[in-house]
C-alpha cells in the first residue's frame, strides 16, 4: 500500500490497532535483523542461524537499506500520538535507529569494517565464546562457519576496495600493526588456533566416533576456512589496503567529511550539537579537572610540577605489576570491593553475574587496557570483565580502580545486565547501545566510587581524575581532528600534556579516535547530562532525594538517548513530589 494510503489508514484507526501494528513493526524489523546478521542473533542467544554467516554483497547492502526506508514510512505512519509512554519511546528510538541506518548507508560507512583495534575480524574471533557447544549439531554449525569464513572475509575486502576507490578508508597512520591481529590466526597447526579451543572441551554426551569426526571436520575448517580467509585479509591490508588508505587522518578529509562528522556527531552524542560546541565544552572540562588533579597531586605530598608528576607516576615501580597474575588479582580485588557496596547505591540489582579475564593475547597489543564482554543471552557464560596483561609497564595500578568501576559495577555489567533483565519492552530495546548513555552511565559510575568509599590514597584518586580528564580531552581531541585539522603528534601531545596516561595508552587511544570518529564523544557528554540530572533531582527534591531511587529511575528503560532520558529523570521527580 502507498504510505500516503497507509497514514490515512493508521490515523482512522484506534489506538489499540496502531499499537499493535507498532508491535508487529518492532517484531518485523528485529526478526530480518537476526536473519541479516546471524552473527548478532547468536550473540542475541537466538541459535535458528547459527551455521550461518552475514552476506555482505552490494545486493545485500541494497535491500537491508530499503527495507529502512520502508520500515520508517510505516513508522511514521503510525505517529505517536495516544501510544502508552513506553511505545512512545519505542517509537522515538526505532525511527532514530532507522535515521541513523540510513544515513550511514547514504554515506557508505559500511566501506569501513575494521578500525585502530577491532572489526569484523575481531569481533569473528570472539564466536568460540559466544556459541553454544552441547550438541553435535552445535559443534556442525560451527564448522560450517569456520568453512564459510574466506567467502565472509572476500566480501568485507571488496566493500574496503571500494573504500580505496573512493577514498573512503581509515587513515594509514592508524592501521600499522593492525595486520597483526588477522596473522595471529594464521598457524600451520589448527590445534594451536583459537577456533580450536571447543573441540577440547566436547561434552561427554557426544559419542566417541562423533567426537572424533567433528575433530577432524575442525582441523579442516580451520584450516580451509579461518586460516585461509585471515592469511587473505592480512595480505590484502599489508599489500594493498595499507599504501591506499588515505594519509590524512580527519574524517573532515572524507567524501561529504564535514557534513559525515556532524552527523556522527549528532548520532553518538544524541543531542542537537556541532562539533564546535563539544569543542568548547571539552575545553571547559579540562580546565575544571585539571585544578582537581593539581590539588590532589599537592596531597599526595609532591612538591613537582604537574610534568614532573606525570613521569613519576609513569615511570615509579610501584605503581606497576610484575606479573599478569598480580594485575588481574587487583582487578578482582576491586571489583569484588564494589560489589559489597553497590546495596547502599541502587534499590535494582542484576542477576547476571560477572568474572575477570585477560584480553584475549590475539587483540591485546593494539587494545585498549579493558573491556567489558557482555554475556550472550540464553547462554552459559557470564560478563566478563577484560583487563589487558599485554606491555605491563604501561598499566597502572592508579587507574585500576576507575578501569574497574566502568567496565564492571557500577559501570558497563550493572547497567547492561539490568537492561537485558527488562520486561515489557520490545527485543531491540533491551539490546540497545545508545552510546552517549552506555559510556556516559559507565563513566558517572566512576565517579560513585567517591560515594562509596574507593579510592582511598591521593594516586588512585589522581588515577580517577585522570581517566575523567582523558575523557574531556576526548571532546577536544576527537573534534579537534576531525573538525579543526588537528595532526596526530597534536593529539598524542595534548593527551600526553594532561592525563597520566601510559604513552603507549597515549598512542593506542590516539589511533582509535582517528579510526572511529565520533564514538569517543559519548563518555563525557553523556556523564555531563546524568550529572546534571542529579543535581536538578536533588535541587527540586531536597530531603526527598534519595539516590538509589534515582539511579534505579535513569536506568529503569534501558540505553535511551539522553533527551528521553531527562523526560524520564523528570517523570521520577514529579512522582517523588507526589508523594
Amino acid at each position: 500500500m502507498p504510505t500516503l494510503g497507509l497514514t490515512i489508514l493508521l490515523a482512522a484507526s484506534s489506538v489499540a490497532d496502531r499499537t499493535a501494528a507498532l508491535h508487529a513493526l518492532f517484531d518485523e524489523a528485529w526478526e530480518l535483523r537476526l536473519r541479516e546478521d546471524p552473527l548478532f542473533a547468536t550473540q542475541m542467544g537466538e541459535h535458528r542461524f547459527d551455521a550461518l554467516l552475514p552476506s555482505m554483497r552490494p545486493e545485500d547492502l541494497d535491500r537491508r537499506a530499503a527495507y529502512q526506508r520502508d520500515a520508517l514510512a510505516r513508522a511514521r505512519a503510525i505517529g505517536p500520538e495516544g501510544l502508552s509512554d513506553v511505545d512512545r519511546v519505542s517509537l522515538a528510538m526505532f525511527e532514530r535507529q532507522l535515521l541513523d541506518g540510513i544515513a550511514e548507508d547514504e554515506f557508505g560507512a559500511y566501506r569501513i569494517p575494521i578500525n585502530a583495534d577491532s572489526g569484523f575480524h575481531t569481533d569473528f574471533a570472539d564466536l568460540p565464546n559466544q556459541m553454544p557447544f552441547a550438541t553435535a549439531k552445535d559443534y556442525d554449525s560451527y564448522v560450517q562457519r569456520l568453512a564459510a569464513f574466506p567467502r565472509y572475509a572476500s566480501e568485507e575486502i571488496e566493500l574496503m576496495r571500494e573504500g580505496l576507490r573512493a577514498g573512503f578508508t581509515v587513515p594509514r597512520v592508524a592501521l600499522e600493526g593492525m595486520d597483526a591481529t588477522m596473522r595471529a590466526h594464521v598457524v600451520s597447526d589448527p590445534e594451536k588456533s583459537v577456533f580450536y579451543a571447543p573441540f577440547r572441551a566436547m561434552p561427554a554426551s557426544i559419542p566417541e566416533a562423533e567426537r572424533k569426526r567433528l575433530e577432524a571436520a575442525g582441523r579442516r575448517a580451520i584450516l580451509d576456512g579461518t586460516v585461509r580467509g585471515y592469511a587473505e585479509l592480512a595480505a590484502f591490508v599489508r599489500d594493498e589496503y595499507l599504501s591506499g588508505a588515505r594519509a590524512s587522518v580527519g574524517a573532515s578529509e572524507l567524501p561529504r567529511g564535514r557534513e559525515y562528522y556532524a552527523h556522527l556527531v549528532r548520532a553518538f552524542t544524541t543531542l542537537d550539537v556541532t562539533p564546535e560546541e563539544v569543542h568548547e565544552t571539552g575545553l571547559r572540562e579540562v580546565a575544571r579537572i585539571r585544578a582537581e588533579m593539581d590539588a590532589t597531586m599537592r596531597r599526595a605530598g609532591f612538591t613537582g610540577d604537574f610534568a614532573a608528576f606525570l613521569e613519576f607516576l609513569r615511570t615509579d615501580p610501584r605503581f606497576y605489576a610484575k606479573t599478569p597474575e598480580e594485575l588481574l588479582a587487583r582487578a578482582s580485588r576491586i571489583a569484588k570491593r564494589m560489589d559489597g557496596k553497590l546495596p547502599s547505591l541502587f534499590g535494582r540489582l542484576p542477576r547476571q553475574p560477572y568474572g575477570v579475564e585477560p584480553v584475549p593475547e590475539h587483540l591485546a597489543p593494539k587494545y585498549t587496557g579493558g573491556r567489558y564482554v557482555e554475556a550472550p543471552i540464553g547462554g552459559t557464560r557470564a560478563g566478563t570483565y577484560w583487563v589487558n596483561t599485554y606491555a605491563l609497564a604501561m598499566r597502572p595500578f592508579y587507574t585500576l580502580e576507575a578501569l574497574t568501576l566502568h567496565e564492571a559495577v557500577p559501570g558497563h555489567h550493572l547497567q547492561i545486565s539490568l537492561q537485558q533483565e527488562l520486561s515489557g519492552l520490545p527485543a531491540f530495546r533491551r539490546q540497545a547501545s545508545v552510546g552517549a548513555f552506555v559510556e556516559g552511565w559507565a563513566l558517572y559510575a566512576e565517579r560513585l566510587g567517591l560515594e562509596a568509599g574507593m579510592y582511598e590514597d591521593p594516586y588512585s584518586d589522581f588515577g580517577r581524575l585522570t581517566y575523567e580528564m582523558w575523557r574531556a580531552c576526548r571532546l577536544v581531541v576527537d573534534t579537534g581532528l576531525h573538525a579543526k585539522g588537528w595532526t596526530r603528534r597534536q593529539a598524542i601531545d595534548y593527551l600526553a600534556a594532561n592525563t597520566a596516561l601510559s604513552r603507549h595508552e597515549v598512542t593506542t587511544e590516539t589511533d582509535r579516535y582517528i579510526s572511529w570518529p565520533g564514538q569517543a564523544l559519548c563518555y563525557k557528554m553523556g556523564e555531563l547530562r546524568i550529572r546534571e540530572l542529579r543535581r536538578r533531582a536533588e535541587s527540586e527534591l531536597g530531603a526527598r532525594f534519595d539516590v538509589r531511587g534515582f539511579h534505579d529511575a535513569v536506568l529503569a528503560q534501558g540505553a535511551v538517548p539522553l533527551s528521553v532520558l531527562d523526560e524520564q529523570v523528570g517523570a521520577w521527580i514529579a512522582s517523588r513530589r507526589a508523594k
